[in-house]
């Protein structure tokens, strides 16, 4: 059996829409000292495979991370999978709040030299000494108090449509980016009681402890992030304090936690939560778009791509070949509204 994924991803996302297969998207992580993250790659690939496992796995050194869907027939063979490799035995898992099965079309693991890019160097603080989790019932009594700090340690395309109420929300497209900028935020609150959180719990389990080294005497963090916080919430009938939408890193995009849309279209300026990729694959670009914008330019951020996905597969590849293959986000600070959609400020 070959370790990887050969066919062709159009034809994978085809078949996964035409699926009426019933699929539930999971996320875990695990920090852990693994020998041989090549060798444990390889045995995940081979079991997983087996359950019809897709999504995105991350595998380094220090642990695992990962965004997964599983057959909803295979979910306990899946767990017994995980129950058989010692870390991740009685591993929390976060199942997804808005889920249509159709998060991921294929199965993919990286080996990598982090499960986070955080930037940080490891060995210049311990790693172990975390914020406390806090359940969804603390998290709500522990962030009405003055003596409070709330900071979300997403990105900001990511708290653009969606966050908890009175949240410092930094202006950062990376993790790594957002841990000197929070501090500088927070200079001189040490004394205060510091709570984090992020969509799945990941980014705080580093951030904590960085924070923590860093001299803040009281930090917490979200067990579980907004995803187990939107499971817990409504199981307990709790107040939900989040607001708008969960942006995923997936084929979804997002998930609706709460009913309010606190966004706009960046083409139109219509309230508007829904993120997409612009059509054109040279371009790429990450924005929100409404339902009458996405009709006018034909799912593209502008007229100069919509122009584009109109010309032959042989020009379009040759453009794609002449751009930077990184990921573009929108932001009000390098983009503009303009009549032929989004253009890009120089």
């Amino acid at each position: 059996m070959e370790l990887y994924n050969r066919v062709n991803r159009e034809v994978l996302k085809q078949k996964l829409q035409l699926s009426d297969e019933k699929r539930v998207t999971i996320s875990f992580y695990q920090y852990w000292n693994l020998n041989n993250p090549q060798l444990f790659r390889d045995h995940l690939y081979l079991k997983f495979s087996e359950v019809g496992v897709y999504g995105r796995i991350y595998v380094a050194k220090e642990g695992i991370n990962a965004q997964i869907s599983v057959p909803e027939n295979n979910l306990e063979q899946f767990k017994q999978y995980l129950a058989e490799i010692t870390f991740l035995n009685g591993i929390r898992l976060n199942v997804a709040v808005d889920d249509d099965g159709k998060s991921f079309y294929k199965l993919k693991i990286k080996v990598k030299e982090k499960i986070l890019a955080d930037g940080l160097n490891d060995e210049s603080f311990d790693v172990t000494n975390k914020g406390k989790h806090l359940s969804a019932e603390e998290f709500n009594q522990l962030t009405d108090q003055d003596d409070t700090v709330l900071v979300d340690m997403r990105n900001h395309y990511e708290t653009e449509v969606g966050h908890f109420e009175n949240a410092i929300c930094p202006d950062v497209d990376t993790f790594r980016d957002s841990l000197p900028i929070v501090e500088e935020i927070l200079e001189g609150q040490k004394d205060k009681n510091l709570v984090m959180y992020c969509t799945g719990g990941i980014r705080c389990e580093k951030a904590s402890a960085y924070f923590k080294h860093k001299g803040f005497e009281n930090v917490y963090q979200l067990e579980g992030g907004i995803i187990k916080y939107a499971q817990d919430i409504s199981k307990k009938g709790l107040k939900n304090k989040f607001k708008g939408k969960n942006f995923v890193f997936d084929e979804r995009l997002g998930e609706r936690i709460s009913e309010e849309i606190i966004s706009k279209c960046h083409q139109c300026g219509k309230p508007c939560d829904d993120h997409t990729n612009c059509k054109n694959e040279a371009c790429n670009l990450l924005f929100l778009q409404c339902e009458e914008c996405a009709e006018k330019y034909e799912n593209c951020c502008s007229k100069e791509c919509q122009e584009v996905i109109h010309l032959s597969e042989e020009k379009q590849k040759e453009l794609r070949k002449q751009q930077d293959s990184g990921i573009r986000i929108f932001s009000k600070g390098r983009f503009k509204k303009s009549s032929s959609g989004l253009e890009k400020i120089k």
